[in-house]
């Protein structure tokens, strides 16, 4: 799955995404039920669907990783978070607020979307949750 419009997936798989990225890219089914309190086999059956889009690859009893084109997702989803908490903030927002904000609604929020906002905003390197990176076309755009 490529980044594409960028909201091909519902906030919960995001979650899941940003979970495994931040835990090194592998985790096991159970990490990810208790991180968010949900039952095995729910977190068994999204990880299938995210399977299906290429997006992870899971080994029974080995772990959850992400894959290759997982990781390029992951690093999109990072950043649009990234960039709408800083905007946010630019609104009167507290860093808090902003972060908790911007995940309520960041995976309604389309690629092009992001890399206008981005340009806007004259291409930040930094965010208030860490470093904002750039792909190609937010910097043509």
């Amino acid at each position: 799955m490529d980044v594409g419009d960028g909201c091909g997936l519902s906030p919960r798989k995001v979650h899941y995404l940003k979970f495994l990225h931040a835990k090194g890219g592998r985790v096991r089914t159970t990490d990810i039920a208790r991180e968010f309190a949900v039952d095995p086999s729910t977190i068994t059956k999204t990880i299938q669907e995210l399977c299906v889009t290429g997006l992870v690859t899971h080994k029974p009893y080995h772990g959850i990783g992400l894959s290759s084109s997982g990781k390029v997702y992951v690093d999109f989803l990072i950043r649009r978070h990234r960039i709408l908490s800083l905007m946010l903030t630019h609104y009167g927002f507290s860093h808090d607020q902003a972060c908790e904000e911007a995940s309520r609604f960041e995976s309604l929020v389309t690629k092009a979307a992001i890399d206008r906002i981005c340009v806007a905003m004259g291409h930040p390197s930094h965010g208030i949750c860490g470093e904002i990176t750039h792909d190609d076309g937010c910097l043509d755009t």
